[in-house]
């Protein structure tokens, strides 16, 4: 396999890599000061904020010929955090535990501490987002419905679990929160470079104890041999029941449950009807549940046919050396 001509930076602040026409540029910085905190709040009209907000973090991936950008950060995915009471489709989850964790955080002992005039502000306290990331560009190119009869609408699997060479890996914690310890809410960016392809994963994950799991997965994909250039966005989201995921378990040991990787391995292995439908017998009634594929073509504002695709998008070969991320 031929590596094309790239260049990765590494700064105090992040790390990027061209690619041409390509650049992803990853910023990962501390957690937010308290005057950030506060800037962050203002703008989400004040919506408390997880216990470790990464503020000034963000994943920008940039095309050239097409000026076209696409963006994850803090601000956005938080905006998508339900403010007032919840209603049917926001995926409520026990409000006592709500209770418990706005009255830690008020706290004046707290690490992060909250106005007790936060009391009277209702919000989903498990950060529940739908984030798919956004597009920060002008330029026209919007994603559309995938062709469900087009194989080259879907994200290769097979091709990702290559041991191909990695040009470039970076991880991004957006926000965490483990909710009074009552479990953990958390969205992590992660992105990867080959020489064939990219893929980036945004996963919101939720551990309720006692409760449920709930996961939210973003994954985009771009081959850099598809003709014309486009890309692959699959949005999905499951919850269970946390003693349907506990039964999983191969010991007594919980740890495994805290693992995000363990818990969508569990969830995928269940059957769709009991993890990905809103109308399910004692569930939640999420939204976010289900599978949704769309694609993006960038350089033009007519798809073409998926025969035209099929024929010009190539199969590049495998070799050696690669991380997968699921």
């Amino acid at each position: 396999m031929t590596t094309p001509a790239h260049q990765v930076t590494t700064t105090a602040r992040g790390t990027s890599i061209d690619i041409s026409p390509w650049t992803i540029t990853s910023t990962t910085c501390p957690i937010s000061n308290a005057p950030e905190i506060s800037a962050i709040q203002k703008e989400l009209n004040g919506l408390p904020l997880p216990e470790m907000p990464f503020g000034n973090n963000s994943l920008v991936i940039r095309n050239a010929n097409s000026d076209w950008e696409y963006t994850f950060n803090i601000v956005e995915a938080l905006r998508l955090v339900k403010m007032g009471p919840l209603d049917p489709g926001d995926g409520g989850v026990q409000v006592g535990y709500a209770k418990e964790w706005l009255k830690s955080r008020t706290d004046p002992n707290s690490a992060n501490p909250l106005p007790t005039s936060f009391f009277a502000k209702q919000f989903d306290w498990t950060y529940t987002t739908t984030y798919v990331g956004h597009i920060t560009s002008s330029t026209p190119p919007q994603f559309i419905p995938a062709d469900p009869n087009n194989p080259s609408h879907q994200i290769p699997i097979e091709e990702l679990s290559r041991p191909d060479p990695i040009l470039f890996y970076t991880e991004i914690p957006l926000f965490e929160d483990e909710l009074h310890d009552n479990g953990s809410a958390s969205l992590i960016i992660r992105a990867r470079v080959m020489p064939t392809s990219f893929f980036v994963l945004s996963r919101f994950s939720l551990r309720v104890d006692g409760v449920l799991f709930r996961l939210h997965d973003t994954r985009i994909y771009h081959s850099f041999v598809s003709s014309p250039p486009f890309i692959v966005r699959e949005t999905s989201g499951w919850e269970a029941p946390y003693s349907s995921v506990k039964r999983f378990l191969p010991s007594p040991d919980l740890s495994p449950l805290t693992d995000p990787n363990f818990v969508h391995n569990v969830l995928t292995s269940l059957p769709k009807s009991t993890t990905q439908d809103p109308k399910r017998a004692g569930g939640t009634g999420w939204r976010g549940l289900g599978t949704k594929i769309e694609v993006l073509y960038l350089n033009t504002s007519d798809p073409p046919s998926h025969s035209e695709l099929d024929s010009n998008t190539e199969s590049p070969d495998a070799t050696e050396g690669a991380k997968v991320i699921n």
